[in-house]
Parts: C-alpha cells; structure tokens; sequence
C-alpha cells in the first residue's frame, strides 16, 4: 500500500472535517450571539420598566435622590448592567460602579426618565411625563463581552457534543481511508508493480480492475501499452532472427566457396569469382535496406526535394526495369496524362519506391503477363499506380506485405524473391514524403499498388 497516498487521503479528510465542524460552530455562535442579544434588549425593556417604577416609587418616598447609591451597586450587580442615575441637571447621583458618582453626564446613550409618579407596573410612558425628576442610563454591554458570553454559553451547551462528534468523525475518517485505500490504492500499487516487472522486461503483464472511473481507464492505458511493447518486443525479437537468418545465407556461401577454394575442391577462376561477388553484392543490399529503413523509422532520413517532372520520372523507372521484364517475357506500358504537373519530391527515393515496386510485380508475374503504370491527380496529390498481372495475394496475407522480411510466397528464394524489404522501404519513403501507399489485390487476377507524392507548390 502506497503510505504516501495514504497519509495524504488521511490529512485531506481530517481537514474537511476539521473545516466543517469549526465552520458549523461559527455560524452557529453567530446566531447564539443573535440570539443573546434580542434576549438582552427584551430584558432591558423589562428592567427599565421595573427600575423606573422603583426610582419613582423611591424618590415619591424620599422627596430626593439621598441614599440611593447602594441600590443602584446592588442593581448593577445583580443584572450585570452598567446602571448610572442623573438629576435634572445630569449630574450623576449614583453609578453602579461607583466611579461617575457627582460627575457630569457626558453618555451618547439615550436615557429613560424618571417620573415623580410611579407608572403602572409593567408599562413604559407613551411620552415625557409632566414632571421629570431624573433620568435613568443603562449602558449596554460590549459586543466582545456579548461574543465571550455566546462562546461560553455555546460551549457550555453543546461545546462537548462538538468534540465527542469530532472524534467520532476522526474515527469515522480513518475507517473510511482505510476502506477507500483498498479501492483506489490497491489497483495503484497493482500498477505500480506490474510498471516495475515491465520496465524490467517482463511484457507479459497485465493489470485486471473492477473499476470503470479513471483508475479503470488508466489500467486500461496500461494493459494496451503493454500489449503495443509486447508486440514491439516481438516484432524487434523477429527482426533480429529474420536479420540474422539473412545474413547467414549470403556469409555461409561466401564462406563455403572459400573454404573450397582453400580446400583445391573449387578453382578460384572467373566463374566462382562472380558468384562470391553476386553474394557479396547480395549482402551489401541487404545491409544497405536495413539502414535506409532504420533511418526511415527514425525520422533521420534526408530528402533533396525539388520540382520534379512526374512523367519522365515514370518513364525513366518503366526503361530502367524493361530489361528485367523482357528477360521473363513480360510488358510494361505506361498511361500519363499530359497536363501531369510537377511534383515536390526526391527523385532518388521516388525513383527507388517505382523500382520496388515494379521488381515486386516483375518477380510475381508470369510470363506473357502486363505491368501497367498510371498517374493522375487528386487534389494537391498525385497518385501513381502499379498493376500487374499475377499471382495475386490472399486477402488475409493483404494486411501483412508492408511489413519488414514479410513473405507472400514463402518457398520462393531469396536470390529470386529478394530478402522482404522492398515493400517496406519503398512504404517509409512514401510516408517521408508526406503520401501513404495501399494496395489491392484479388488471387489470380493480380495486384494493384497506389503511392501519393505531393504537387510542387506554385511559385509566388
């Protein structure tokens, strides 16, 4: 199991909760807070009503304001209120904090007056009375005393169901990664292992999930990747024993004529001479294709563009193989049009993709058959053909022809049926070019092969 992964699933959850619970707790002290204070401004209208009805009823007693200090520390202590109490001139006559006591009155706050006749009990006067003999202040309590309040009432009430669900949440989190991290880490570390066996060769491996989010979409990244190296490794698997089985024929010969020539059996005359240098020429082609087609692959291969007259290219390439056709009793014909326009190509590999092909036709067409070359344009693209009369190619081996060392007649020799490259040279030249090459065939009727080349961009 990644721990990483699982720390960080972990701190995330602990955070949401962490978040939501002081969150939940904020909102609902600000209420709290509300909700005190419509509380608190109830209470002091109750009070007010109540202390103006006693201060009348004290003063209607009294006929002055004398001794009523100790009433008004005990009210203060009582309501928790800072309580101050003016004459008609305000001057502070009593302060429940003892510190305004003979001072004047500076407050903002609106004050209540006090009547010489008492109200009735538990109703504020509509207006000014007729006579005011004093006025009555009490001075509301801070918002950060009113907050403190809320908080330890908040607490008080239900600060311990907040930290008793908090664990619980806690608790909650860490069942709940340790479920998840089953289903999301143990497919990852299934990847994490399969990646580490395929890296280190094994591509045989595969990653089976349930899953069809974007784990089960990434597991099946991984398993078609896999598959595409599996097949990669194959194919470089085969290339290696396909290059070597080539080799070794031409090398075996020449081996073998110099062992026999070193041995008296064969006489080094002009006769075994050439067949040496036929081999010898053999093998050079050979490892001439591999490293063209090498450099192909790679993207490395240079092209000398240029403008290019189509149909003398095609020409060139039809009297070049006429030789070869004539030897086997076979017509090559070419069918251009006249307005061909030129082409932006290399003519060297263009030339090579005609000869490939056409040996390709030539060496799987009978005697007496037809090798027809054609060219037209299609759009900014001019398409050449190749047809021929021949043998033709099974539609299951169709597929298969562009491939390197590929085969269709696998007991023609290799002297006669060349070594499988053609095709797939004469394929990475034409994708060089920025074309793509097809064919079609049909058994007994023969094949046909279709290159596109670029036209020449007009000139500005």
């Amino acid at each position: 199991m990644n721990r990483s992964l699982l720390f960080r699933l972990m701190a995330a959850f602990l955070a949401v909760i962490l978040v939501t619970t002081s969150s939940v707790f904020l909102f609902i002290n600000r209420s709290t807070q509300n909700q005190i204070r419509q509380y608190e401004l109830q209470t002091e209208q109750v009070l007010a009503v109540r202390m103006q009805s006693q201060l009348s009823a004290y003063y209607f007693r009294q006929h002055n304001w004398n001794g009523i200090q100790p009433f008004i520390e005990q009210w203060g202590n009582l309501y928790e209120q800072r309580i101050v109490l003016t004459d008609t001139q305000d001057t502070v006559v009593a302060d429940s904090q003892g510190t305004l006591t003979g001072k004047y009155s500076h407050t903002s706050v609106p004050g209540l007056p006090i009547a010489a006749t008492p109200p009735p009990p538990g109703r504020v006067p509509a207006g000014q009375p007729a006579e005011v003999i004093g006025t009555l202040y009490i001075l509301p309590v801070s918002a950060s005393e009113t907050g403190l309040g809320a908080i330890q009432i908040l607490f008080r009430a239900i600060g311990l169901y907040f930290v008793w669900g908090g664990l619980i949440a806690i608790v909650f989190a860490f069942v709940f990664t340790l479920f998840l991290s089953r289903r999301i880490l143990s497919p990852v570390q299934a990847l994490t292992d399969a990646a580490k066996k395929l890296g280190q060769g094994d591509f045989k491996q595969r990653v089976t999930v349930k899953d069809t989010g974007e784990i089960g979409e990434l597991t099946n990244t991984f398993n078609s990747m896999a598959a595409d190296l599996e097949q990669t490794e194959q194919l470089r698997r085969n290339m290696v024993a396909d290059v070597a089985h080539e080799l070794r024929t031409p090398v075996s010969n020449i081996k073998g004529y110099l062992e026999a020539a070193q041995d008296g059996v064969v006489k080094m005359d002009a006769a075994t001479i050439k067949t040496i240098d036929e081999e010898a020429t053999l093998l050079s082609q050979l490892v001439d294709d591999l490293q063209e087609l090498s450099l192909a692959e790679a993207g490395q291969l240079k092209l000398s563009r240029q403008d290019v007259d189509t149909t003398d290219l095609i020409k060139q390439a039809a009297a070049v193989m006429q030789a070869k056709a004539i030897a086997k009793s076979i017509t090559i014909s070419t069918n251009l049009p006249g307005d061909l326009p030129t082409a932006d190509i290399d003519p060297q590999r263009i030339n090579q993709v005609l000869r490939n092909l056409l040996e390709n036709a030539i060496a799987y067409t009978p005697a007496g058959g037809v090798i027809g070359i054609t060219a037209e344009l299609k759009g900014k693209q001019i398409a050449i053909s190749v047809t021929d009369t021949g043998e033709g190619i099974p539609a299951d081996e169709l597929p298969f022809i562009f491939e390197r060392f590929y085969r269709v007649d696998k007991s023609r020799s290799r002297r006669t049926g060349g070594h499988g490259l053609g095709l797939t040279i004469a394929k990475r030249l034409v994708e060089a070019h920025g074309g793509k090459i097809d064919a079609y065939s049909e058994v007994g009727k023969g094949s046909r092969f279709v290159f596109t080349a670029p036209v020449s961009k007009p000139v500005t």
